[in-house]
């Protein structure tokens, strides 16, 4: 996927040498990884919703400088498994983690440090770690972030901590100065004007996904999987084959809902949001199907697009 590239200034006096890099986005479930990816690139290519473990693939997010490029690897939030899918999405995280040259560590301002605390410590040891306190505009008294800084510097060597609100794109500059002061000194790893190097088919199947996310509600979001089918932009109009699996046949009429209405505002809404990705109209043909416990079946998830990390 490509755009224009990102009218943004340089961090960096004219005539430094060129930074390029992976950088891995990690930490737990919602504490804003997929937000922060979108601010830094200035585009929804992360999808986004309240519920936990919406991100199951490393989504990859280029940022293009005057003086630096910054591969970014959205990633899976850390959590206790309760499936072979879980499982997965905890390796596709700590692979990431392994073979970035630079880990932002994003925690959440308002609690659950514990958690967070302990992943900083193993973390630490890489000696590239920025840590990043993500939801700092809902800390009313910043002066009550001191412990918290504090506790983070005792506890795990880090390079940087730098405090942000990904939801209000604050503290992104001094973010983007710590992690290129982490990047190898090379030539850039993409094109100027890349904005991602996955196809445009995985970016298709997000959106569907997140409009199943926002439209509906209970356990079904965490049971659905979306297989693009047919991607034909042979003719003036794309045409795109869906398919939506439930772990429940339950789930199947609520995501159909009366007279398919749910089904057809969720096409509706991804097919607004895929046309104004790919700048034109497209026909997208939706069907939902019962795949029972797929979530734990390997062969299952391999089928899925999920057999590898």
């Amino acid at each position: 996927m490509k755009t224009s590239p990102q009218k943004t200034p340089a961090l960096n006096t004219p005539g430094q040498a060129m930074r390029a890099g992976t950088v891995a986005l990690v930490g737990r479930a919602n504490v804003g990884k997929s937000t922060l990816l979108n601010a830094l690139l200035g585009e929804p290519i992360a999808i986004i919703s309240p519920h936990p473990q919406t991100t199951r693939d490393v989504v990859r997010g280029v940022l293009t400088r005057d003086d630096a490029q910054y591969v970014f690897l959205d990633t899976p939030g850390l959590h206790a498994p309760r499936s072979l899918l879980g499982e997965r999405m905890n390796r596709s995280a700590r692979g990431a983690i392994r073979d970035a040259d630079a880990v932002v560590l994003m925690v959440d301002a308002s609690g659950g440090h514990e958690a967070d605390l302990a992943l900083a410590a193993e973390l630490g040891p890489l000696a590239r770690t920025v840590l990043a306190i993500n939801k700092v505009d809902r800390v009313a008294e910043k002066a009550l972030l001191l412990p918290l800084l504090d506790r983070f510097g005792k506890s795990a060597e880090l390079a940087a901590i730098v405090p942000v609100s990904a939801k209000r794109a604050e503290g992104l500059e001094p973010l983007l100065a710590e992690i290129r002061a982490l990047l190898p000194e090379q030539p850039r790893l993409f094109e100027p004007d890349t904005l991602s190097d996955q196809p445009v088919r995985f970016f298709v199947g997000e959106i569907v996904r997140e409009q199943i996310l926002k439209h509906t509600r209970q356990e079904v979001p965490h049971g659905v999987a979306v297989v693009v089918e047919r991607f034909d932009e042979s003719g003036k109009t794309p045409q795109i084959e869906v398919s939506i699996h439930v772990a429940r046949e339950a789930h199947t009429k609520i995501l159909v809902g009366a007279k398919g209405n749910m089904l057809k505002a969720i096409g509706m809404a991804a097919r607004a949001r895929i046309e104004r990705m790919l700048g034109r109209k497209v026909r997208l043909q939706m069907r939902v199907r019962a795949t029972p416990g797929w979530m734990d079946d390997q062969e299952r998830l391999r089928a899925l697009g999920y057999g590898q990390d």
